[in-house]
């Protein structure tokens, strides 16, 4: 509220700091362990989601989810909400990512051409409490590290490490600038560096091969991968069915026609949300072609195209991704705002809580060939974007690799939440540790039961599934 002077008055840093405690006060982090009973029905949630997607992707989406316990919870965003509903919270708010697995954490490229380690997707942000945010990712990694084999103590201490990291580094933020605190980041290269003689000698090759494989993941690479030149001398998509179907395979010529000239159009209106300095540079691109695309695990279904454009000639391409925006899970089950258009929701979480963004991040709102109006959220396709595989981590590697998703965690809720709040709530000791450490072993377990559920519907013919090509 403003003061007699008309200035916004702030809460004090000692209030901050007593908001977090009364906050422990009323739940002691230790019960944040708790993973209460339910009865919902984990395969029933699945299908209202599988409602609004693409018929002919969703067995492809629970072909993915069945092939293993981490393939299966990174599609169970919406079943872990419900659980995580049914608990009591600290009230301490962040802008979450909603769906803060260890898949979802990553390299890319920031504007500055620099390479950096961040959350990198943003499909369920929304603001809630921050600890909903931490149990998605310790209790993902625990479930991995059970799909690839780990002992309980190897397991338990990659879960540690992560909800200590995050906590430390919480703390550390708390007595930071608000600059320096926006401003904070990870550059992979120099953590590795600095952490290098607790990688073993396979872990080194990997991760090396990861960042030269992000440094060359651009535009230019897709442009070979995913497009060849025809008989006819032009260069198109090349169709794989179902992951890749361009636009004139998907739809009969006049409507394909017909969407071509409405996505001209649209186009122009996702320009209008970038910076000016960045539609000046969009607009020196001509779109040629577009393509359906089978994006992640728990997306498959939702519409996802990418565009091909053109710059000065066949060797300066531009790859945009533009991917449906539906409802946030986590909208169903925490008070919270209404957004009339859900890719602008994702693109504002995304600027809130990364470090840097992709400088063609935008969104766009129309109707369809079906005339159902949908919200998109658009980006490079590939940008320096690189993925560890999670499933071929050593206990060593994906100790460090936690510690780094915990870190770029706990960056994200310090600039988008109150920071000294929720630093006073994880306190001085290591409760909060080991209470996410609990809950993440108990949820492993109750994931792993539902993939199971799934299963059983699958062979009992419930529920249709395609495997991978």
């Amino acid at each position: 509220m403003p003061d007699t002077n008309g200035r916004v008055a702030h809460p004090t840093p000692e209030e901050r700091l007593r908001r977090g405690s009364e906050a422990r006060r009323r739940l002691a982090p230790e019960a944040l362990a708790e993973l209460p009973e339910t009865d919902r029905d984990s395969i029933a949630l699945l299908e209202t989601q599988a409602k609004s997607r693409i018929p002919q992707l969703v067995p492809v989406r629970y072909g993915r989810m069945a092939a293993s316990d981490f393939a299966f919870y990174r599609g169970a965003a919406l079943i872990m909400a419900d659980d995580l509903s049914r608990r009591p919270t600290t009230g301490l708010r962040t802008q979450l990512c909603g769906d803060a697995h260890p898949g979802n954490f990553g390299i890319f490229a920031t504007p500055e051409r620099r390479v950096a380690f961040d959350i990198n997707d943003f499909d369920e942000t929304y603001p809630g409490p921050f600890e909903w945010d931490v149990g998605r990712l310790v209790a993902g990694l625990a479930v991995a590290a059970c799909d690839i084999g780990f002992t309980d103590k190897q397991r338990k201490r990659v879960v540690r490490a992560c909800a200590a990291e995050y906590r430390e580094t919480m703390l550390v933020q708390a007595e930071r600038g608000n600059l320096a605190v926006w401003y904070a980041h990870i550059e992979p290269s120099a953590e590795l560096r600095e952490l290098r003689d607790e990688l073993d000698s396979s872990t080194k090759k990997r991760t090396r091969k990861l960042l030269e494989k992000a440094h060359h993941r651009d535009s230019v690479q897709a442009l070979a991968k995913l497009t060849q030149v025809g008989s006819d001398g032009v260069r198109r998509i090349v169709s794989d069915p179902p992951l890749i179907v361009p636009l004139e395979e998907v739809f009969a010529d006049p409507d394909a026609d017909r969407i071509y000239a409405e996505l001209h159009e649209r186009t122009r209106s996702y320009r209008a949300t970038l910076q000016w300095d960045r539609r000046v540079l969009l607009e020196q691109f001509e779109l040629v072609q577009v393509a359906r695309k089978v994006v992640g695990v728990g997306s498959v279904g939702t519409r996802a195209w990418i565009l091909y454009l053109r710059g000065k000639d066949d060797d300066d391409p531009l790859f945009l991704q533009a991917k449906e925006a539906q409802r946030s899970v986590l909208s169903y089950y925490l008070d919270g705002p209404v957004f009339e258009n859900e890719g602008r929701r994702v693109v504002d979480g995304q600027r809130l809580m990364q470090a840097a963004s992709d400088i063609f991040l935008g969104w766009q709102q129309g109707p369809g060939a079906d005339d159902v109006s949908r919200d998109f959220y658009l980006r490079q396709l590939r940008d320096g974007k690189g993925s560890a595989v999670i499933e071929a981590m050593t206990p060593t590697g994906m100790t460090l690799y936690g510690r780094l998703c915990g870190r770029a965690l706990a960056y994200a809720h310090a600039r988008s939440g109150d920071r000294l709040a929720i630093a006073a709530y994880l306190g001085p000791d290591a409760e909060f540790v080991h209470a996410m450490a609990a809950f993440a072993e108990a949820y492993a377990d109750r994931s792993a039961v539902d993939r199971r559920r799934l299963l059983a519907a699958i062979d009992a013919g419930e529920i249709a599934a395609r495997a991978e090509l």
